[in-house]
């Protein structure tokens, strides 16, 4: 895989969920690439790769909290001003979400929700990558393959919060950052678990 490191150099790059597994692994990246980051997440695990790579020491900023806290959430990215933002805060687990839908609901998708509201009027933003997962796609036993025109669902709570954002991501691109005076792309990545 190639990397245009004249892209990202000094690319001020927003990072939700920057603590997290894939999280940390964009930041080391981007941050050998020469980007500037402000991550915003959870608290890591003692034992996480982010915590292992010591990557907090090459980040511009890093804030400890919770996506669905919109006022600090929004504060944090109107200082920041970033170029790029790559969103991968979530509730990450199925088994999780079983035990505990309403935090996964509102984590996935009030979470989002928050981010899109707290950008709509930053300038700065030319691109928004909102992770989702390859678990929106409503299961059926002819699918061997899903392509992105496949039918959402989700039966477990995870699932259908993250088939959930897909639509909440389609609707703000449609009502709010279709004008031809904005210049922010919004798109959503359907990532495999790892």
């Amino acid at each position: 895989m190639r990397f245009d490191k004249r892209f990202w150099k000094n690319k001020k790059v927003f990072i939700t969920g920057h603590t997290g597994f894939k999280g940390t692994w964009l930041s080391i990246i981007l941050s050998l690439l020469g980007a500037k980051i402000s991550g915003y997440s959870l608290k890591p695990r003692k034992k996480s790769l982010f915590n292992q790579a010591n990557i907090k020491k090459s980040l511009n900023s890093s804030t400890i909290a919770d996506i669905r806290n919109f006022s600090l959430l929004k504060k944090k990215i109107y200082q920041f001003k970033p170029d790029v933002i790559f969103h991968l805060a979530a509730q990450p687990l199925v088994l999780q979400s079983y035990k505990d839908p309403k935090n996964t609901y509102e984590t996935n998708i009030i979470g989002t929700v928050n981010l899109l509201e707290a950008i709509k009027k930053i300038k700065s933003i030319k691109s928004v990558v909102i992770i989702t997962t390859d678990k929106v796609y409503k299961i059926n036993k002819k699918n061997i393959k899903y392509s992105e025109l496949a039918e959402l669902g989700g039966n477990d709570p995870y699932s259908a919060s993250k088939a959930s954002v897909e639509l909440i991501v389609n609707s703000y691109i449609k009502s709010f950052f279709n004008d031809n005076k904005k210049n922010t792309v919004i798109s959503t990545a359907r990532s495999g678990n790892v």
